[in-house]
């Protein structure tokens, strides 16, 4: 959910309940996505496709969720957040002289920075972190323009560039690591099915039951 806050070039703030939609649009494409996946694993375990499913995309955003958290503090621990980030875009500005072309690897970096980068606006102003004034509880009509919005601009006026930095490289590589996440989250998701959603859903089944 958290890389699902990431959105469009303008949000209100105040309106979770569209994060929420964003989230469980995302969330039913991505679930499609390995669908026939998770049926042959259904198929071959024995575990109900229904629990399975569940477990998947339960498993898939505590795998987003871990590496934001670790990488963010890790980051903030040794201090290298923005010298990653500098580096990155010092490269870019580099290919770009030197080839005078985009490569696919300078494009997806490129893309990556740029939702990192709404991504961290939304969740600085959302929540009132890393130098942003909260706007949870502003009014309706207050909205944001990221296209008239710089955050580099902003970290470096607020003082909370580290931070920004932080944010930013932790978003990047959670969105590196997806490969890595839908491998683990399909493979642990038959022993999470049996051990954590079964043993909740059995009670709440026997109450419609009786």
């Amino acid at each position: 959910m958290w890389l699902c806050w990431a959105k469009g070039p303008t949000y209100d703030s105040r309106a979770p309940t569209n994060d929420l939609e964003i989230f469980l649009t995302q969330t039913y494409a991505m679930v499609s996505r390995y669908r026939a996946t998770l049926a042959g694993i259904s198929a071959r375990t024995g575990t109900a496709l229904p629990s399975l499913i569940t477990s998947f995309s339960v498993l898939h955003e505590a795998s987003a969720v871990v590496p934001l958290v670790g990488v963010f503090y890790a980051c903030k621990a040794t201090g290298v957040g923005d010298r990653v980030v500098v580096l990155a875009r010092a490269v870019d500005d580099s290919n770009g002289r030197q080839t005078g072309e985009e490569t696919w690897v300078t494009r997806t970096r490129d893309r990556w920075l740029n939702e990192g980068e709404a991504w961290v606006d939304k969740i600085g102003r959302y929540y009132g972190i890393w130098g942003f004034e909260s706007l949870r509880h502003a009014p309706a009509q207050d909205t944001v323009d990221l296209g008239t919005f710089n955050v580099r601009e902003h970290a470096a006026s607020s003082g909370m560039a580290g931070d920004v930095a932080n944010a930013l490289v932790a978003y990047c590589a959670t969105k590196a690591l997806l490969p890595v996440r839908v491998g683990l989250s399909l493979y642990l998701a038959p022993a999470f099915s049996r051990r954590v959603i079964d043993p909740l859903v059995r009670p709440i089944l026997r109450m419609f039951r009786k």
